[in-house]
Formats: structure tokens, C-alpha cells, sequence
């Protein structure tokens, strides 16, 4: 199989991209979740809240490091 390099950097910018949408269903999930929670222990929601953030910037550092490999490649 020949690919030539055209070929294999439009590859690779699907692959980029593939990475971006599981971020953003991962970030959907994981505020669902915490919304539940906040819901089902409202006192907690604070906490909770604090730690969505901090786990949504995470998650959200997957897609801009997808981001910039995109315009990279």
C-alpha cells in the first residue's frame, strides 16, 4: 500500500479530530454525573461543583492538545 504524504495527513487530521468528539462526550457524561449527584446530596454541591471544574478543564485539555495537533499536521 502507497500513501503518499498528502494521504497521510488528512489520516491524521480525522484521527485529531476522533480525539475531540470523545472529549466532548466525555464532558457531557461526567456533568451529567455530577449534576446527578448535586441533586441527589445537595449539600455537597459546592464540593462537587468545585471538582466538576477541575475535572471539565482536564477533560477539556484533551480536545485543545487535539486542537493544535490538528493545525500541526
Amino acid at each position: 500500500m502507497d500513501l503518499d504524504l498528502e494521504s497521510a495527513r488528512l489520516i491524521g487530521k480525522g484521527l485529531a479530530t476522533t480525539s475531540m468528539f470523545g472529549s466532548a462526550i466525555g464532558e457531557g457524561y461526567l456533568i451529567g454525573k455530577a449534576l446527578e449527584a448535586m441533586g441527589r446530596n445537595p449539600d455537597m454541591a459546592g464540593t462537587l461543583f468545585t471538582r466538576m471544574i477541575i475535572g471539565v478543564a482536564l477533560a477539556e485539555s484533551t480536545a485543545i492538545y487535539a486542537f493544535v495537533a490538528f493545525f500541526i499536521i
